[in-house]
């Protein structure tokens, strides 16, 4: 596991100030917590208690973990009331959660209209997801709608042979089947720049435009996104005038992004 360059941290610090303000929650922190501004505040919430994380997490030892606020199901949130948060901060979550389009939806439902979601996925081509293939939004879909279990054990035994590196296929099956069982927190879905944002950009209609982009952003090794909340479904463009990028001119940076940005560090958890 890497630590997190400064500038990586820097360019948070700024999202963070300028977006999150008022009553939030983070999901999943653990050992990284965001800096948050002084306008903001915030309670952690994660599936375990402290203690719990750290016997899951054995290589968190030497780590200090966020003391937890709320346990709860982060992908669900169901102990929160609906619309009751100006901010949630899911900071490399969603690529764990089972089911991404039915997470940002129950999200966007604990926030107030106008609130913030801020979303940081690693990019697969700078960590150890770099050997996996891409998740198309039609898999993400069919999950949303039939359900995760359909496609729960490859998920595992894709992580056990391209992550773990374990290439017998009778030892991919146990590995996977022992992950599965004591429900380790893999990473179920990988992405790139330009497929995150294709992910939104079809997200949005998916979830019948509960949201709009206010940024887009490559930040070295991650993907950050900041989504608003609409109080009704917006007719208008998912990236809205005065956002960062638009998908076109995302694609038009990204060969020059990744060429300065080859063999950097990796970043993922």
């Amino acid at each position: 596991m890497s630590e997190i360059p400064e500038a990586m941290l820097e360019r948070r610090r700024g999202l963070c100030h300028k977006h999150l303000a008022g009553d939030g929650v983070e999901v999943g922190a653990l050992h990284h917590p965001m800096e948050m501004g002084e306008r903001a505040r915030v309670r952690y919430v994660d599936r375990m208690d402290v203690d719990g994380l750290r016997a899951h997490y054995p290589e968190l030892r030497n780590y200090d973990l966020v003391h937890v606020d709320v346990v709860d199901d982060g992908e669900r949130l169901g102990t929160l009331p609906d619309a009751s948060l100006d901010f949630i901060v899911a900071n490399h979550f969603l690529e764990h959660t089972e089911n991404p389009l039915g997470t940002v939806r129950n999200h966007l439902k604990k926030l107030r209209p106008g609130g913030t979601l801020y979303l940081a996925v690693p990019n697969k081509d700078h960590s150890f997801d770099r050997d996996r293939a891409l998740t198309p939004f039609d898999h993400l879909v069919r999950d949303d709608v039939e359900g995760v279990e359909v496609s729960r054990s490859e998920h595992f035994r894709e992580w056990a042979r391209f992550v773990e590196g374990i290439e017998e296929p009778a030892a991919i099956e146990a590995q996977a089947k022992r992950l599965e069982e004591v429900g380790y927190s893999i990473h179920f879905h990988v992405w790139d720049a330009t497929s995150f944002a294709d992910f939104l950009d079809r997200a949005r209609g998916h979830l019948g435009g509960m949201f709009q982009i206010k940024e887009y952003v490559l930040n070295d090794a991650e993907i950050i996104a900041i989504l608003e909340r609409v109080p009704t479904p917006a007719r208008r463009s998912w990236m809205p005038s005065g956002a960062s990028r638009s998908l076109r001119g995302l694609a038009a940076r990204l060969g020059r992004w990744k060429s300065r940005t080859s063999g950097r560090v990796s970043v993922g958890h």
